[in-house]
C-alpha cells in the first residue's frame, strides 16, 4: 500500500479555499484531508512550502508538444511525447488531438491512441479528431484538401470501440441527417468548429446530441443583432460546454468575460489548442507543408492566420485570472473540473475530493507549476 500526506499548500477545493490541511493519497486515490496539525506520524509527509494544489489540469484540445505534432507523429511515442511536454505545465489529463487529415493518418492515430490507453501512458484519456468534416469557409489553418464528407465508412470509423474518451469536432451543416445522434449513441462526443452554421442549424445540432464548441469564437458564426449564429447558440444552452483559448490573442479578454457572464462559469473550458513548440526547443514547424512561427506569442501561418496555439494550461490557468478577473477557484473549475465534466469524467478526476484520482498540481506563490500527481504518481518537473 503506498501513501503520501501533502502539507503545506492551500488546497483549492470545488467551493473554496481550505488552509493549515494535510491531503491524504493513498493507493493513488484522495483519501481526503485533515488538520495538518494533526496528521499522524506513520503518513509519509511532503511539505510544499506554500502555494496552492490543485486538481491538475484538463486539455480537451492538443495538437502537439515537445516539437512534436501529432499528425506527424500518430505512434504511442509521439503521444508519449506531447503528453510528457504538458504534464510540466500541470496539464495531468488530454486529448491529443488530430487536425483535419487524410484516412490513412487518421487510422493510425486512432490505433495509436488505443494502444497508449492499453500501455497505461500517463495523462492520456482519448483522442480528439478535429475535422476533416469542417466547413471550407471557416477552415483556418486547416488544409481544406483534406476535407472529405461524412459517410457511412466515416460514421463506422468514429463509432470504433475505444478503450477512452473520443471526440469528434465538425460542422453540423454538413453533417448528413441522423449523423450526431449515430455518434452520440456510441457515446463519442461531439463538438461544433470550423462551421457556418447559424443558429438555427445550431440548435438543432443540439437536440441531436451535439455537447460541446471548439475554440469559441474563432472560426464559427458570431453573434448578431439578428442572427444569433453559433455563438448565440452556445450561450444560451445549458447542457453543452465550450473551450476558450485565453491568450489575449486568439479573442479579446472582454469579449471571453462577456461569454461567461452569459453563460454561465459552468459551461466554460480553458483549453491550449497547443502546437509543437509548448515544452519544445524550438520555435517554428512544418503544419501540412506550411511553415508555421511563433509571432508575438502565438503561432502564425505566412499570411498571418492563427495556426493554434504557443499556449500552456499554467498560462491559461494564470491568464484566466489575471485577463479574465477569475479567482482561483473559477480557474480551476474551468481548468479541471468543467473539462472532467464534458468529458464524463468527473465521478474520477477532475476535482479534490474523496475516492478520486490523485491527478494534482502544485502552484507556487507565483501560479507557476512545480510538481504534478498522475494517480498519485509524482513527477517533480514543472516550468
Amino acid at each position: 500500500m503506498s501513501r503520501e500526506a501533502i502539507t503545506g499548500a492551500t488546497l483549492v477545493l470545488p467551493n473554496g479555499l481550505a488552509e493549515g490541511q494535510a491531503l491524504l493519497i493513498e493507493n493513488g486515490r484522495i483519501v481526503g484531508w485533515t488538520p495538518a496539525s494533526s496528521l499522524s506520524a506513520d503518513w509519509p509527509t511532503i511539505d510544499m512550502g506554500g502555494g496552492w494544489l490543485a486538481p491538475g489540469f484538463i486539455d480537451v484540445q492538443v495538437n502537439g508538444g515537445g516539437d512534436v505534432l501529432l499528425n506527424d507523429a500518430p505512434t504511442v511515442e509521439g503521444i508519449r511525447k506531447i503528453a510528457e511536454a504538458h504534464r510540466r505545465f500541470g496539464t495531468t489529463g488530454l486529448l491529443p488531438t488530430l487536425i483535419s487529415d487524410h484516412v490513412p493518418v487518421i487510422d493510425r492515430a486512432i490505433a495509436a491512441i488505443e494502444q497508449s490507453l492499453a500501455d497505461g501512458i500517463s495523462g492520456v484519456l482519448g483522442l480528439h479528431i478535429e475535422g476533416p468534416h469542417l466547413n471550407p469557409a471557416k477552415k483556418g489553418i486547416h488544409d481544406d484538401v483534406r476535407f472529405a464528407p461524412i459517410d457511412g465508412e466515416v460514421l463506422a470509423r468514429l463509432t470504433r470501440p475505444t478503450k477512452g474518451v473520443r471526440l469528434v469536432t465538425l460542422a453540423p451543416e454538413l453533417a448528413p441527417a441522423g449523423a450526431i445522434a449515430q455518434l452520440r449513441a456510441a457515446d463519442v462526443l461531439v463538438a461544433a468548429g470550423h462551421s457556418l452554421a447559424d443558429f438555427e442549424q445550431t440548435r438543432a445540432a443540439l437536440a441531436d446530441g451535439l455537447c460541446g464548441f471548439t475554440h469559441l469564437f474563432n472560426a464559427m458564426t458570431q453573434l448578431g443583432s439578428r442572427e444569433p449564429g453559433m455563438v448565440g447558440a452556445a450561450l444560451i444552452d445549458r447542457g453543452s460546454h465550450f473551450g476558450l483559448i485565453v491568450d489575449g490573442l486568439h479573442v479579446h479578454p472582454a469579449t471571453l468575460r462577456i461569454a461567461i457572464n452569459a453563460r454561465g462559469m459552468e459551461g466554460a473550458m480553458l483549453v491550449t489548442d497547443a502546437m509543437p513548440p509548448v515544452g519544445g526547443v524550438k520555435n517554428s514547424f512544418t503544419l501540412m507543408g506550411q511553415p508555421i512561427q511563433i509571432v508575438d506569442g502565438t503561432c502564425r501561418g505566412p499570411d498571418g492566420t492563427l495556426a493554434g496555439s504557443a499556449l500552456s494550461m499554467a498560462q491559461a490557468f494564470r491568464n484566466a485570472m489575471d485577463m479574465l478577473g477569475c479567482t482561483i477557484c473559477e480557474a480551476s473549475r474551468m481548468a479541471s473540473g468543467n473539462p472532467a465534466t464534458f468529458l464524463r469524467l468527473d465521478n474520477e478526476r477532475g476535482s479534490i475530493a474523496p475516492g478520486l484520482s490523485a491527478d494534482l498540481v502544485h502552484l507556487d506563490a507565483q501560479r507557476r507549476v512545480t510538481r504534478t500527481w498522475i494517480a498519485g504518481d509524482r513527477d517533480d518537473n514543472g516550468e
